[in-house]
């Protein structure tokens, strides 16, 4: 470990957003003194804007296999990381395994589930198919129209904002800073240790650094060979208010174009769409309209909600839209470029940057999520000590 002083730290982590703030909890839990620096405020980009969806299974697909052992091993993590992280922040985060029914309209949707649930079986995943009437058993509101789904009984949605929240109060009570306005223009490696410079002139060190700022994670200020091929990918989001004690529906429910995300205090989070915008995140008249045309077509109760909230975040994106975790340089760890899976990954990604800062295996095969994967000759990166 370092020597205590004031800018000086085991690891200092750059973006405040969940996966930042979670990268930072677990390895302070491991005894690291880290530092969260955010050039916003914290959970101000993609994590403010997110539904929260926990649903590997039902959005399995072909050919991606290897991204849904990671989806996996996370879900599997996250009723014990809910759990100590609400038992160390004194707050709840909205974990709740409420089930997830995908629904099809149509034939055509209908048969794309089909298959896709087949895919379901040979994979060994568990979810069952039902007919249109048995859809509606489980889900009431359904439109008449809706013809068959997939149900994944087992998974899950958590509020992320109420996450954010829970790890930043967790952190405060482990005396971890977290700076908002600290936006980082520099870095330099010298004699086995970061020195960064924040926008005002201060500079922090520490001998890692965790590169966790979503869609700003392209950054021209990292001394690296190439800069992380993230890219910020547009996404408008709503949420709806309800009556608590008659919702509109009990779990996630999610059509071929849209997906409905329950929060146990009567509000429905709709969303999302998907543009490529550049770092335009502006609320569109369109977007709103798509996004209540087609919860309409799956709920129709939803026409006599409140429309609470209109949003827009930035997601990071990748090439092949699978994160990057892992080194990506000599004392560089990468944890960003999660798209649309940022919160559902966030355990498994911050367990793996504990081990990494901590000299540790990981504890998921981290081969297929290098950061340096796009790069044609690979920079070899000794181990975090």
């Amino acid at each position: 470990m370092t020597a205590k002083n004031e800018n000086s730290y085991d690891a200092l982590i750059v973006g405040a957003g969940v996966i930042g703030l979670a990268c930072a909890w677990r390895a302070a839990r491991a005894g690291a003194r880290v530092c969260v620096l955010e050039r916003d405020h914290p959970a101000a980009g993609a994590t403010g804007v997110a539904a929260g969806m926990l649903a590997p299974v039902g959005e399995a697909s072909w050919g991606e296999e290897t991204l849904l052992s990671l989806n996996l091993d996370s879900l599997r993590r996250w009723p014990d990381f809910a759990s100590e992280l609400e038992a160390d922040a004194g707050d709840q985060v909205g974990y709740a395994e409420c089930g997830a029914l995908h629904v099809a309209l149509d034939r055509d949707e209908a048969e794309a589930l089909r298959r896709r649930h087949k895919l379901h079986r040979r994979l060994g995943l568990e979810s069952e198919w039902l007919r249109g009437s048995d859809c509606r058993r489980v889900e009431p509101g359904l439109a008449t129209a809706v013809r068959g789904g997939v149900h994944a009984r087992h998974e899950a949605a958590v509020d992320p904002r109420r996450l954010a929240g829970a790890l930043l109060a967790a952190l405060e009570r482990r005396g971890v800073p977290v700076e908002a306005g600290a936006e980082v223009v520099a870095a330099e490696r010298d004699s086995g240790s970061w020195r960064l410079t924040t926008a005002d002139g201060r500079q922090l060190a520490a001998p890692s650094v965790v590169l966790a700022s979503g869609a700003w994670s392209g950054a021209d200020w990292l001394p690296v060979e190439a800069p992380l091929p993230v890219r910020p990918v547009k996404g408008e989001i709503l949420t709806l208010r309800g009556d608590p004690d008659e919702p509109v529906c009990a779990g996630i429910v999610a059509g071929d174009r849209v997906y409905v995300v329950p929060r146990g205090d009567g509000r429905l989070i709709v969303g999302a769409t998907v543009e490529e915008a550049g770092f335009d995140a502006t609320v569109t008249a369109g977007g709103v309209h798509e996004l209540l045309r087609e919860a309409y077509r799956l709920l129709p109760e939803i026409a006599e909600l409140e429309l609470a909230e209109t949003s827009a975040g930035l997601r990071p994106g990748t090439p092949d839209n699978a994160p990057l975790i892992g080194l990506a340089a000599e004392g560089l760890i990468a944890a960003t470029g999660h798209f649309r899976n940022g919160i559902l990954q966030a355990p498994v990604t911050a367990d793996s940057v504990a081990a990494l800062l901590g000299g540790q295996k990981p504890p998921h095969d981290l081969d297929p999520f290098s950061p340096l994967r796009f790069i044609s000759k690979p920079v070899v990166a000794e181990a975090v000590r």
